[in-house]
């Protein structure tokens, strides 16, 4: 049997970034990518959204703000496609210093990547998962991209927001956000 998590203590430290534990419970067998997702959610009591085989939309509390994950299945790709998205917006008199911070923080990442949705302004950490030639995604490998998201979007929500509301350059937002704190205020 494979496990799902719940998401329940923003408090051990991993790395320089918070770490998130997640509770284990075991699933039944998957015949569908989205039905291992949906299992999880339904695990972490998180709100969903199941448009379609293809699309599911979730809200999950963090620390700085809910976070938007949308996940898409891609039949042709074998892939699944992840995003992770703030509660935030850049307004257009930020997107160049936003986009050097973009990278400054993609250096730093070891799976997947920040970008802004242009439309919208809207600062996402993406990933795709491929899975040509398996039976679909474990619950473990679902884990470890949305955990993985979590913390680095809960790790760097504070360097967009020293960029974007606090004028900061990217170089200073990227430094004030990597000083690890210890306690609580």
């Amino acid at each position: 049997m494979s496990p799902s998590f719940c998401f329940d203590r923003p408090d051990t430290v991993w790395g320089d970034a918070m770490m998130t534990n997640l509770s284990i419970a075991h699933d039944k067998h998957s015949s569908h990518p989205l039905d291992v997702i949906e299992q999880i959610v339904d695990d972490n009591d998180w709100i969903s959204d199941r448009r379609s085989d293809q699309e599911m939309a979730v809200q999950v509390p963090g620390h700085w703000c809910d976070y938007s994950l949308f996940f898409a299945w891609n039949d042709t790709a074998d892939a699944i496609h992840f995003t992770c998205a703030f509660d935030m917006r850049v307004p257009a008199e930020s997107r160049v210093k936003v986009h050097e911070l973009l990278v400054l923080i993609n250096e730093k990442l070891w799976l997947g990547h920040f970008g802004v949705w242009d439309d919208e302004g809207l600062p996402m950490y993406r990933h795709a998962l491929p899975l040509r030639g398996t039976s679909g995604p474990s619950q473990g490998q679902i884990e470890d991209v949305v955990e993985t998201a979590l913390l680095e979007c809960e790790r760097f929500y504070p360097a967009f927001q020293y960029a974007i509301w606090g004028g900061k350059s990217a170089a200073d937002a990227i430094s004030a956000a990597m000083v690890d704190t210890v306690g609580e205020a």
